[in-house]
């Protein structure tokens, strides 16, 4: 053999033993990349008209079909300051309170030993449902099922008894309550994938099904219809997501579960339910629409949610005629900007507290809602036009869209001060508004600045037309435009406001200035 063959064949040689020690050491260390074979295949969405009869075996054939791809998920952590209630399907769970505040703070006993010195606390198990969504072992279901969970088992429908298989978490978002999970054991038999429909073609009426594991009782049927569309709820405070409502029966266990149409496609995915009792179904369930989840998987898939944001509050109640009116405007659309955060996207495009905005990036702005959801689906690091009413003229600001980070949004929440100021000479201002005069303490306390602030807040009727728009120790800056520096003052002008007009107030609340309205009566 040839010294140029010799030297050719060590070549390729060293060539096959070099790609041979990669591929051992990538299989030991998991290098494997994520995109080269993990990527989720989105199921496509059938956007087709429903239609159709319904006879004696529509509900058992979309049950046949779909309960193969419907998993029971068993999670276990260790307990840690609060007990894994928050899990959606652990016993005695409660979504109303979980979601709405209230109802009684017994904690379930925990499932499972003290395991000795040194250890986290007791095991707590919680359990909840899933769908797969790709063959490939990732599952769609609730973050609340899996949050902080330090092992989680999913049990496939048909399946041995006790015979689970292990799975983490890729991906989740708290906005929405969902999380991507993925097998890491697969099982022998091929798995079955849901598909989905339009969650946008649903209309209260239509019949719908949920598949589910309601007190640990897998692939549980249930039939119903949806009751309600834009049902605005969420678990992370001051913000929310549209929902689908429903009165097909959900209990907890259901959360994370498919619903779905008359074709057998989900259109919706099980989060909450509305109840006064605990763990009982009283017919009003939420489920999060698929179109919303749909264009989060590849996000969810890449680990992390990203949001737009511009740093502002925006009033929630729509715009009536009459404060349209009052406005400037030419119609009853636009969200009203209730509070600006200083230094953030807003504030350094000009924005003020009163503004309205009408049109983001030149799409017309209907509502609150649209705004939010514009601005949250903007990449950050664009800058967009924003186009507003101030002062009943028409303006045009550029801002810079920033990143949401719910976390720290949160974070500011919890720290924000609260507590009615010391009572005064409360004064009632016949609009179900008790108002007390601004002490030097009391200014100094509040750091206020000097002869700012007609009055401050200490009580509100709880049916009020203010209730809901203003708290208790807020400070009343302006109404109706005009500034105002005493109590009589405010009383004053909120006198002049004859009733079905509107009122308009800019008040200090936690050293941020909102603007908010409602409508006298």
């Amino acid at each position: 053999m040839s010294t140029r063959k010799i030297s050719l064949f060590y070549v390729v040689l060293i060539a096959l033993a070099t790609m041979a020690v990669t591929v051992v050491i990538t299989s030991r260390l998991d290098l494997t990349p994520s995109s080269a074979a993990q990527n989720v295949s989105v199921p496509q969405t059938n956007s087709a008209p429903l239609s159709g009869p319904i006879d004696a075996t529509t509900f058992r054939n979309i049950a046949k079909t779909n309960a193969p791809a419907v998993v029971n998920i068993q999670t276990e952590a260790h307990a840690r300051g609060r007990e894994l209630t928050e899990y959606f399907g652990g016993q005695g769970d409660d979504l109303f309170r979980r979601f709405f505040g209230g109802g009684d703070d017994q904690q379930p006993a925990p499932r499972g030993r003290n395991r000795g010195k040194g250890d986290d606390g007791p095991i707590m198990s919680g359990a909840g449902t899933g769908f797969v969504i790709d063959k490939a072992g990732f599952i769609l279901t609730n973050n609340h099922v899996v949050e902080g969970a330090e092992k989680i088992k999913v049990t496939l429908y048909g399946g041995e008894r006790g015979v689970s298989y292990a799975a983490k978490v890729i991906g989740r978002d708290t906005l929405t309550d969902s999380a991507l999970i993925q097998l890491t054991e697969m099982p022998s038999q091929p798995l079955s994938e849901v598909k989905f429909g339009d969650s946008e073609q649903m209309q209260p009426g239509d019949w719908v099904m949920a598949i589910g594991n309601p007190f640990q009782l897998g692939h549980t049927v249930t039939v119903g219809v949806v009751s309600a569309l834009g049902r605005p709820l969420g678990g992370v405070p001051g913000r929310t997501q549209n929902m689908l409502q429903t009165d097909a029966a959900i209990n907890p266990g259901n959360s994370g579960g498919p619903l779905l149409n008359v074709r057998g496609e989900v259109v919706g995915m099980n989060t909450a339910i509305y109840t006064d009792q605990r763990s009982a179904n009283i017919g009003i369930g939420f489920a999060t629409p698929i179109n919303a989840l749909r264009d989060l998987l590849p996000q969810l898939r890449n680990g992390k949610v990203i949001r737009g944001v511009i740093g502002v509050n925006v009033s929630v109640n729509h715009l009536t005629p009459e404060e349209s009116k009052a406005l400037g405007l030419p119609n009853s659309n636009g969200a009203i900007v209730s509070q600006v955060n200083p230094n953030g996207p807003a504030d350094k495009a000009g924005l003020r507290p009163g503004d309205v905005v009408v049109e983001f990036n030149g799409r017309p702005v209907k509502d609150s809602d649209a705004l939010v959801a514009m601005v949250v689906g903007t990449k950050p690091g664009t800058t967009v036009p924003l186009t507003v009413y101030r002062d009943n003229q028409r303006k045009t600001l550029n801002v810079t869209i920033d990143e949401l980070d719910l976390e720290a949004e949160q974070g500011r929440l919890s720290r924000r001060g609260g507590g009615s100021p010391q009572a005064e000479e409360p004064t009632s201002t016949g609009l179900g508004i008790t108002l007390e005069p601004i002490t030097p303490e009391l200014a100094r306390r509040m750091d206020l600045p000097r002869s700012e602030g007609g009055a401050v807040v200490s009580d509100i009727e709880r049916d009020s037309p203010a209730a809901g728009a203003i708290a208790p120790g807020d400070v009343i800056l302006e109404v109706n435009r005009q500034k105002v520096s005493t109590v009589s003052q405010v009383t004053r002008e909120l006198q002049k406001v004859q009733a079905g007009q509107p009122v308009f107030l800019l008040v200090l609340r936690d050293g941020a200035r909102y603007f908010v309205n409602f409508t006298k009566r």
